[in-house]
């Protein structure tokens, strides 16, 4: 039984270091195919492995509204987030925007008080003011806490900086509502399908043409995205289901760290230190929103 336990909890942390990938990765993949040609082939290829490990979405009894609500949020969050990030100016930019999209824990906790009554203590705000100011941090860079930084920093892309704040919150609504309204239904396939179709949709409306690449590492990236992302779902719902849930949820809040780290290596960059504390503090402030509301 314990071995079981053990066993289900590492799958579930598999799922972390899988999902940890994905900026630095949807960031390589849209420098070569664009935000839009990037995000509608990464999409495609994960609801097509989802068809096959999952199944075909079967989703007659699910609660519509629920289904309808979530289903925009979870579309509108990856094209949101896939669409910030092949817009990022450089890959240091590209970083720093998924460090916005990594305020989605601390928002979901927030939103839980407010949508799903959540008990909470204390330690709540202060733990979202150190997130916030982690990723003011982060976009001050060697300004340090500089508002002023900060607000020239988001002057140079203002659409990709708001997408990646809107995903952050898009995903901490998805969280709350699936909570409270799904009953049980997973519309992830659903959804991951439904994402592919609205890329490519902007893809054919878009007056520039798709890019393509025909060099295989290019095609290798996509496919290796793909598979994480179908195996990160998989592993979570085993994880959580069977093992041990409290160990999961605390680990999930070093995910801007495992992800700074592996999208710094992917993208071959070396982020200056005010930006490692930028994300220290984010994790940190996660934390203690999570501690808030045991």
């Amino acid at each position: 039984m314990a071995n079981n336990l053990q066993r289900a909890t590492f799958i579930g942390l598999l799922a972390i270091i899988l999902w940890s990938t994905s900026v630095g990765l949807i960031r390589s993949i849209t420098e070569t195919f664009g935000p839009l040609g990037g995000g509608a082939l990464l999409y495609s290829a994960t609801a097509l492995l989802l068809c096959f490990t999952r199944g075909l979405p079967r989703l007659r009894t699910a609660p519509k509204g629920w289904l309808l609500s979530a289903g925009l949020l979870f579309v509108s969050y990856e094209i949101a987030l896939a669409t910030a990030l092949g817009l990022a100016a450089s890959r240091q930019q590209a970083l720093e925007l998924g460090m916005i999209n990594y305020l989605w824990p601390s928002l979901t906790i927030v939103l839980a008080i407010a949508l799903n009554g959540q008990r909470w203590r204390f330690w709540l705000w202060p733990g979202l003011l150190l997130a916030l100011a982690g990723i003011i941090r982060v976009l001050g860079g060697d300004n340090g806490f500089s508002l002023t930084a900060l607000k020239d920093n988001i002057h140079q892309q203002p659409l990709a900086y708001g997408l990646a704040g809107y995903a952050a919150l898009a995903w901490a609504l998805y969280n709350n509502i699936t909570r409270r309204f799904a009953r049980g239904h997973n519309g992830v396939t659903l959804f991951f399908l439904v994402t592919a179709l609205a890329l490519w949709a902007g893809v054919i409306c878009s007056p520039q043409p798709l890019k393509l690449s025909w060099q295989p590492g290019a095609w290798l990236e996509v496919l290796i995205m793909a598979a994480f992302v179908a195996a990160a779902y998989s592993c979570w719902d085993w994880g959580i289901q069977h093992g041990n849930l409290s160990l999961l949820a605390a680990a999930s809040y070093f995910t801007p760290v495992l992800s700074s780290l592996l999208a710094a290596i992917w993208l071959g960059i070396t982020p200056a230190f005010a930006f490692w504390q930028g994300v220290a503090m984010v994790t940190l402030g996660s934390l203690l929103c999570w501690r808030g509301t045991r």
